[in-house]
């Protein structure tokens, strides 16, 4: 089978343990099963960690069959001999990233409790080794729990959320099960502890900084930035910080929304705009630093870049990320839509220059747009999704798409055809807004005749298009070279249409 951008073939990833001194490599985890996930969808970095005496590992071991539409990953245990493997944890859904508490007495993990639905709130779990016993205790934190780190005394855990487009630090008391914002503001993450407990490390970037490395007190004060590496280039650079907004979205939602100004912004003038739509869908445009989309890039061609969170968006409640699934053009597109009001009344937006970029599922969404608006000169789609049905045939995760369109194409046909672009066709002709697909032949995650079909429609119906096709790339264009194309062909396009 396929994965991500590549073939599996008959291989799997098993832990081997060899003596620090030299010798024969053992494997423990041996059968057709992946003892620790390769799939980034699931895994939170290793997914394994030696117990603190080094006679025992825990591990995540990938579903044990059906792999394209089950999410079943389980935890185990073995001693570093090989014998005595355990299987620590029943539930359907996905369990990740254990992690043994210093003195030996538990194993912390992450879990999901809905069988798949990679968007379902992540909790933190702590399993009991003396009695088995698994009790969460994030239930009350209306959040997603991603890697953390055991406190030395065992007393407390860190880890990062996402909360209102920021990533901030936490802590959660074992003692009383109390959750404290420990660091805000920023994206930050890849937490460290002193040995005394007194000081914690982590990094930290935002919309207008890359990422450095900081530390703090315990309790979050005292915050210094350790690293100074990018402080004598963006000496030379201009760039505003982003601003984040509000506005009201469907059914009277609270939406959050970044705009980023270009350099040397004049109150006097007015610019166009880029809608940037973020992928996912349960996924967020954070404060933080893009090596792919980064709306100061885009600012910088000389446009006001609007960034904005609508249903579906992390870090706004589990509920708010629910809302999208079997609903992908509904209240979302009202939500997004009332971004779009909210910059035109904005003094400082032209809105006859207004264009709308998107990759994955703001890809979707871009070829949602092309029937559903005349809003924008121009869009952009990237790695989208065009046709419901053959996105269901093709992928390699079909429990994405039985999960969002609520059962299979043959058992539910009416949710495939109710938000499916393709269904829509015909009203390309009403708007005949000019776009630029972008899509890669190594995207197995959302195929490269998902914009074929979309090009080939456009030029059939006589609507000015272009495809940028990438055969060494898969979701994203990650290689120097083809970066810098993509971003030539991207801003060419835009200044195209816009700089009229």
């Amino acid at each position: 089978y396929r994965h991500w951008n590549a073939w599996v073939e008959g291989k799997r990833q098993h832990i081997f343990v060899m003596p620090i001194d030299g010798g024969d490599a053992l494997n423990i985890t041996p059968g057709d099963r992946d003892a620790v996930p390769t799939s980034s969808t699931f895994s939170a970095g290793d997914d394994f960690a030696f117990s603190p005496d080094g006679k025992e590992i825990a591990y995540t071991a990938t579903p044990t069959e059906n792999e394209a539409w089950n999410t079943n990953h389980d935890i185990y245990t073995v001693s570093t001999d090989g014998k005595n493997r355990t299987q620590i944890t029943t539930n359907p859904a996905t369990d990740g990233y254990p992690r043994y508490s210093k003195d030996g007495k538990y194993i912390a993990y992450r879990a999901q409790r809905q069988p798949s639905f990679e968007a379902d709130k992540w909790e933190l779990m702590l399993y009991d080794r003396a009695s088995g016993k698994i009790e969460c205790i994030t239930e009350k934190f209306d959040s997603w729990v991603q890697t953390f780190v055991w406190t030395s005394d065992c007393s407390k855990i860190y880890f990062p959320a996402e909360e209102n487009a920021n990533q901030q630090i936490f802590s959660v008391s074992l003692k009383d099960r109390r959750i404290t914002r420990i660091v805000d503001g920023g994206v930050n993450g890849d937490i460290n502890i002193s040995a005394d407990g007194k000081i914690i490390y982590f990094s930290k970037h935002t919309m207008s900084r890359p990422i450095e490395i900081y530390s703090s007190s315990s309790d979050g004060k005292n915050v210094k930035k350790i690293t100074t590496t990018n402080d004598k280039l963006f000496e030379q650079i201009t760039l505003n910080l982003p601003e984040s907004i509000t506005f009201t979205g469907a059914e009277g939602a609270t939406v959050q929304s970044w705009i980023i100004k270009p350099p040397h912004f004049d109150t006097n003038k007015k610019y166009p705009m880029v809608f940037l739509v973020h992928g996912g869908p349960q996924g967020a445009w954070e404060n933080g630093w893009h090596y792919r989309w980064n709306p100061q890039l885009w600012a910088a061609q000389g446009y006001v870049v609007m960034a904005p969170n609508p249903r579906g968006s992390t870090g706004f409640g589990q509920k708010f990320v629910n809302d999208i699934s079997h609903d992908w053009g509904g209240k979302v597109f009202i939500d997004l839509m009332n971004g779009v009001d909210y910059a035109e009344k904005l003094p400082y937006i032209n809105k006859d220059r207004m264009a709308a970029a998107g990759a994955s599922y703001g890809g979707y969404m871009m070829n949602w747009f092309a029937n559903h608006t005349g809003k924008f000169k121009t869009i952009i789609t990237h790695a989208s999704i065009y046709n419901f049905y053959s996105m269901y045939g093709t992928t390699e995760e079909v429990w994405f798409n039985e999960w969002e369109h609520d059962g299979t194409p043959w058992d539910n046909p009416e949710a495939y055809d109710k938000f499916s672009p393709h269904k829509y066709a015909k009203d390309f002709l009403k708007y005949k807004t000019p776009m630029l697909i972008v899509h890669n032949e190594l995207d197995y995650r959302v195929p490269v005749t998902e914009g074929m079909q979309l090009f080939t429609t456009l030029q059939r119906m006589g609507i000015e298009s272009k495809f940028l096709y990438f055969p060494d790339e898969g979701h994203g264009v990650l290689k120097p070279q083809n970066s810098e194309l993509w971003h030539k062909t991207v801003f060419e396009w835009l200044n195209k249409y816009l700089s009229k």
